[in-house]
């Protein structure tokens, strides 16, 4: 089939047009169509005839991928083809799906000119109407209309029939990140066309950031009509500025559209007006005159049962929680959304970088590390298919004041074919930005954009000491440009880390404006034996496994701690205390608002316990501004006390109710012991010793001490009061995350780990001694094969009704590696099921991943504190504990006090079964409870894709202590 084969776009399509939905007659085709799903391309093509019986065949709802309903099996990869690169060929194994569906048009139908409609057809659809074939469409995600005014019955039964092919041509410039699932995936409507109607047209709508002022332009070849009626508009001509005096401008904080319309003697189109100017001036990125921060995700398009079709409930609820959490930027990763999502970037305020459908990933040669000479890119033959994507993206969106940036695409190298889709769209829509991350020298962009560097990175470019390009004169172009970070912070299962240390450096240089977390969303497909299923869970000849699942939100879009720690980074207003304790800074970082849609509330807590609360008054304060507040009165506390100031909305809006959270802070009242800053672990004060042996004190074989009981010829932990303990031991292993697995930071922290032997330590006893009020333990942990070990002394203490510990550990020799972390392990009865805890809370938290994570008392069930991450991994952290208390359904249990604070996990299974899980449904109760008491973990970074943790927050081995008490309850 020589159309499967084609270097240029489908045949047949007319010119692409602005998506719009008019007055003009239109009927949705949407609905369930006759399927059949064949493993090649079949010979003929019968099925195009309009009596050709289809009564065998199945039901198929129309939007949808085949995958999603039982036909063949989705495949995932990041960047690899799942067939043989050979382009522009593909197999003869081509998945096959025939759609066939009849309908009937009105009578009033007749004569009016009509066009067929396809939003969204993967990967290539060939299509007949009443057995004439229109044409081929391609380019998945891009619209394609085709005339039928021909072809159309009115007021009979029409037939359409699709054939898609999985495979073709066009499958080699979309290879992006994403499982491969095919068919009709979005609308497909029957439109009427009046002769008399609008054809299309593109609204220029600026604004003066000096004057206030606006001025509407509305480019059309027809004799049409703009009315705008909140601007005193009506009846304006098109393709001549007209001046409206002042208008309120749209931005992503304050998104506001002017309802209008264009008209023609046949037809009303809506129109909804924003308007913005978009610029870069003196370096930085600017709308309406102001500098713009991208606090940014990446988001695809996907649904866990229904695979590329997003319901549109469920589009702007995802955009709502984005905006709820501080979130002001999509990058359409890596193609144009479904149309109708940027109708609600613009009325819920969300800037946009309009992505092109094209990836070239799989020409990437590894090792390399270059693209192949067979990349379309730079292959002359794709110039019109390049184009022609370019095309259609630009030409829908246009009329979307949200959409400020074009992208070329992604990780596609660059070629030719880049330049003909830049100055194609300079020429057509002067008055946006150009994106593309492959253009490492910014030939042809408008901003600097990057993936993944490190935060160093990120400043020396922002302090323009980076290194040069070759060319004097290409630097000097390129330094005087944004940078903006396309792809940062790897939200892959527990992560990302690093985000304030990257916010910071964008708060501080200018031309340094932000970017998008990859990304929103984890695509695990619903699965009933995996809870979720990823990459290789369906056979898949090649894969990438769970490198799908990386995103802020799990795949029933429910928040993923990450997303927490994005909302507190991200937020628009900062609270903290000053250095000397008495007063309040509060600081605006909005782009455009002031803060008076904000409220303000404090409440001052003792212990974790309310002590009082109140309003807190703050001055008017526009972007940028920031006000030092005197404390409000409070009550005199003897206990650690803590202040939390809230910011929340005074008034509903389309996101969020009144009362929303949108920022918090919190400074420290009363008496304190700050947390060690960095976060890590306390280092020994002294060299590990025994206070030497006096008399023991044993009953059979067992050592009393205080509320507790020991082994007498070991020295192990038997049980605290009535509570059995079957380990208590140092521990340093834990079940590697997505990023400890990582290989974005070079070798995986996790496989030198596993080389280390870190999973598999063994304990050998080296010393014992008994005295009246004290129990000493030493120990020595290594693994099989190595020669570096750990030494941890163990010095228990009677402490009246309590039992004191303190673990002092110290390297033996170089192990090389740093640690997961270090603390102890402790194995406890099943029957603990409640937690309740003063330190930072209420969700997990590590070393680069604590800004969302408040002081205060918190209670949680054991299963409250897992984190359901797809792939199963290290989880349920909680930092700078000064107390916990686990509690059985009897109220007994057992508190543990740091002196002065600790890390804990609690969970149902030992990290050795985390570890070896590899879906949620892997993890079951061994019949104990297992409690990680730590000094500190190493932290999070990105490295699943991006760097690693930063180097001071590596957890070295080192002299180290953890000072603990127990005591029953």
């Amino acid at each position: 089939m020589t159309y499967l084969t084609q270097y240029g776009p489908g045949p047949g399509a007319l010119p692409p047009r602005a998506h719009v939905v008019s007055d003009a007659p239109r009927i949705s085709l949407a609905g369930q169509w006759r399927f059949r799903l064949s493993s090649g391309v079949p010979a003929d093509a019968d099925c195009a005839d309009p009596g050709f019986d289809d009564s065998d065949w199945e039901l198929l709802p129309v939007p949808s991928t085949w995958h999603s309903h039982g036909h063949g099996l989705p495949a995932y990869t990041n960047e690899t083809y799942p067939f043989p690169i050979d382009p522009p060929n593909v197999p003869d194994e081509n998945p096959t799906g025939d759609h066939r569906l009849r309908f009937t048009v009105p009578d009033t139908w007749a004569g009016t000119p009509a066009v067929l409609r396809f939003d969204g057809v993967d990967s290539c659809g060939r299509i007949w109407l009443n057995g004439r074939e229109l044409g081929v469409c391609l380019g998945s995600r891009l619209p394609t209309e085709f005339d039928v005014t021909p072809h159309l019955l009115p007021g009979e039964e029409n037939v359409l029939v699709v054939r898609v092919h999985q495979w073709s041509s066009g499958s080699y410039l979309e290879d992006q990140d994403q499982w491969w699932l095919s068919g009709i995936f979005r609308d497909v409507a029957l439109i009427a066309r009046p002769a008399d109607g609008v054809p299309d047209f593109f609204v220029h709508a600026d604004y003066d950031h000096l004057t206030g002022e606006g001025v509407l332009r509305v480019d059309c070849d027809a004799e049409v009509t703009v009315a705008v009626p909140a601007l005193g508009l009506s009846g304006a001509a098109p393709n001549r500025p007209h001046h409206v005096g002042v208008v309120e401008p749209w931005s992503a904080e304050s998104p506001h559209l002017y309802d209008g319309t264009v008209s023609a003697a046949g037809e009303t189109v809506p129109v909804r007006i924003g308007f913005r100017t978009v610029r870069v001036t003196d370096g930085v990125l600017t709308v309406n005159g102001r500098r713009v921060l991208f606090r940014g995700v990446n988001r695809h398009e996907f649904h866990p049962e229904l695979g590329r079709v997003v319901p549109l409930d469920v589009a702007r609820e995802e955009l709502a929680l984005m905006k709820r959490h501080n979130i002001n930027a999509v990058r359409t990763s890596h193609y144009p959304p479904h149309p109708a999502v940027l109708d609600l970037c613009d009325e819920l305020g969300l800037w946009v970088v309009d992505e092109c459908d094209i990836e070239t990933h799989g020409f990437w040669i590894s090792g390399a590390e270059v693209m192949g000479d067979d990349n379309p890119a730079d292959d002359p033959r794709w110039g019109d298919a390049f184009l022609d994507r370019m095309v259609r993206m630009v030409e829908r969106d246009k009329n979307h004041p949200s959409v400020i940036m074009w992208s070329l695409g992604n990780e596609s190298g660059l070629g030719r074919n880049h330049t003909l889709m830049a100055d194609w769209a300079r020429s057509r829509d002067p008055d946006r930005l150009l994106h593309y991350e492959g253009d490492a020298e910014c030939r042809l962009t408008d901003v600097r954009s990057r993936m993944y560097p490190t935060v160093e990175e990120v400043e020396l470019i922002a302090r323009k000491e980076d290194e040069p390009l070759d060319d004097p004169e290409r630097d000097a172009r390129r330094s005087k440009m944004p940078l903006v970070l396309c792809e940062y912070a790897h939200a892959m299962g527990n992560g990302p880390g690093g985000l304030r240390a990257y916010q910071d450096v964008f708060e501080h240089y200018p031309q340094a404006q932000g970017g998008f977390v990859w990304e929103w969303l984890d695509h695990g497909i619903s699965h009933p034996r995996y809870g979720y299923a990823y990459g290789g869970d369906f056979g898949e000849e090649v894969h990438h496994g769970n490198f799908c699942c990386d995103g802020l939100v799990f795949p029933d879009r429910t928040p993923s701690p990450g997303l927490t720690e994005v909302a507190k980074v991200f937020a628009p207003v900062t609270v903290s205390g000053a250095a000397d304790g008495r007063q309040i800074i509060v600081v605006n970082r909005h782009d455009v608002l002031s803060l008076d849609h904000l409220v303000f509330t404090w409440s001052l807590e003792e212990e974790g316990l309310p002590a009082a609360r109140g309003t807190l008054t703050v001055p008017r304060l526009m972007p940028g501004d920031r006000a030092d507040l005197d404390l409000p009165d409070l009550p005199v506390t003897t206990g650690e006390s803590w202040l939390t100031v809230r910011a929340r909305l005074a008034a509903d809006n389309l996101w969020a109710k009144a009362g929303h959270e949108v920022a918090w802070g919190q400074c420290r009242i009363g008496p304190f012991a700050a947390p060690q800053d960095p976060p890590g672990a306390v280092p020994a004060t002294a060299a590990p010793r025994s206070p030497g042996a006096t008399t023991r004190r044993t009953e059979a074989d067992d050592v009393r001490l205080g509320p507790a009981a020991f082994d007498a010829r070991t020295g192990t932990l038997l049980r605290i009061g009535e509570l059995p303990v079957s380990k208590a031991r140092l521990g340093v292993w834990r079940a590697p995350t997505d990023n400890d697995l990582g290989r974005g930071a070079g070798t995986p922290l996790a496989e030198r780990w596993y080389a280390a032997g870190l999973n598999r330590m063994r304990h050998r006893l080296l010393d014992m001694s008994v005295g009246d009020d004290h129990l000493f333990v030493r120990t020595r942990i290594a693994a099989a094969g190595q020669r570096a070990a750990l030494v941890a002394d163990y010095l228990w203490r009677e402490r009246g009704a309590a039992l004191a510990l303190e673990i002092r550990v110290e390297p033996e020799g170089a192990l090389g590696v740093p640690l997961p972390r270090v603390g102890l392990e402790l194995t406890l009865p099943d029957g603990l099921d409640e937690v309740e805890w003063f330190g930072r809370g209420p969700g997990e938290a590590y070393a680069d991943s604590r800004e969302a994570a408040r002081v205060g008392r918190f209670t949680r069930t054991v299963d409250q504190l897992q984190t359901p991450y797809v792939r199963p991994q290290e989880n349920g952290n909680r930092t700078d504990t000064r107390w916990a208390e686990l509690r059985g359904g009897d109220g007994h249990g057992l508190r543990v006090t740091g002196e002065p604070f600790f890390d804990f996990a609690v969970r149902r299974w030992d990290a050795e079964a985390l570890d070896n899980a590899r879906h949620l449904p892997d993890l079951r109760s061994d019949g104990s409870v297992h409690l990680s008491l730590d000094a500190a973990h190493t932290g999070l970074g990105s490295a699943a894709c991006g760097p690693g943790p930063a180097p001071d927050l590596l957890l070295i081995a080192r002299p180290t202590q953890l000072l603990l008490e127990f005591k029953p309850l």
